[in-house]
């Protein structure tokens, strides 16, 4: 995968240059990319004006992904968007007539230039014993986590404890609605769950994006929390796309082509890899950002049918999550 990585990395040209001046870009994003895109961008800027162009202003809207797909579609004239899950930037292609639907194979490895799982945040000592999945429905644990209605980390979460189940021979369903009976709050985002969790001292337990686990525990201190890796999680493939629909003008078509390429180029890969987001290429990565993470076993959105099939049955008005939610 590395190889194929460094392969499209040194494929890429220079990119042409813009003769417009102040090109603004708008990346529209989710919740757990905030400090991913403020170096990243500050990195693409000098590359950019490196290449003889005119330095950009790139500026990065976040939110949960859902709710951020849903803006896009109500009008947020996105140049970008690089949201937590294919079925958010589905869901514009098919809703709009902004993103085509072959989005996917446009970019490497499914458009999705790094990629992250599920983990447990827990508190220091991890004083309620919190080792896997199945402690989560357990009388008095509460579980923070956020709504899977407006936010892509949040599918995650809930494939990751349904995908549990199945391989373990439960109930998928009644499980997942035992866990979420321990939830006492759903934020619109996986950030504001972190909020929740870290400042506001909410729960006993955190289902993370990886990066999010990470960032607390290099922020806040290691002594204040700790990261449980569960025995099943998921393949969490973050996808970026160009929104052509928004993209009219030639220059600023280049200009955000090269903005999602680049994130493919050994130097970002290495800025994603600080930002605890596993890369695909990484060399050039610091050795001790590429041993931070441990096997597990993810797994991919093909095992729940892929998103065309997962997103209605699960998350779609009516659907399994609502049924669960509704009835309790």
């Amino acid at each position: 995968m590395a190889a194929g990585a460094l392969a499209f990395g040194a494929a890429l040209a220079p990119a042409p240059q813009a003769s417009a001046q102040g090109l603004t870009l708008l990346n529209v994003s989710y919740d757990p990319t905030r400090e991913l895109y403020r170096e990243y961008n500050a990195w693409f800027t000098d590359w950019w004006e490196a290449q003889g162009n005119p330095r950009p202003t790139i500026q990065t809207s976040h939110g949960g992904s859902g709710a951020q797909a849903r803006a896009v579609i109500d009008g947020l004239a996105a140049h970008v968007v690089t949201l937590a899950l294919a079925g958010d930037i589905d869901a514009i292609a098919t809703r709009t007539d902004l993103i085509p639907e072959d989005w996917q194979s446009q970019l490497p490895h499914n458009a999705s230039p790094y990629t992250s799982t599920i983990v447990f945040l827990v508190r220091e000592g991890n004083p309620r014993d919190i080792q896997d999945w199945d402690d989560l429905i357990a009388d008095g644990i509460e579980v923070i986590t956020p709504n899977p209605k407006t936010s892509g980390g949040a599918r995650w979460n809930y494939l990751a404890a349904w995908g549990y189940a199945q391989e373990n021979g439960l109930d998928p369903q009644e499980f997942v609605g035992q866990i979420y009976r321990n939830v006492p709050v759903l934020d619109t985002a996986a950030r504001g769950s972190t909020t929740t969790f870290v400042q506001r001292g909410l729960g006993d337990v955190l289902l993370a994006w990886e990066n999010e686990a990470y960032l607390a525990l290099a922020e806040l201190g290691e002594d204040q929390f700790d990261i449980i890796v569960p025995s099943v999680s998921v393949l969490a493939e973050p996808p970026v796309a160009l929104v052509p629909g928004h993209l009219t003008d030639d220059n600023l078509r280049t200009l955000a082509t090269a903005y999602l390429e680049q994130l493919y180029s050994p130097e970002a890969q290495a800025i994603a890899l600080r930002h605890y987001y596993r890369a695909w290429d990484t060399s050039v990565a610091a050795p001790e950002d590429i041993a931070r993470f441990p096997e597990v076993n993810r797994l991919s959105i093909d095992y729940f049918g892929g998103w065309a099939e997962a997103q209605p049955l699960h998350f779609g008005d009516g659907g399994i999550f609502d049924q669960i939610y509704q009835g309790q």
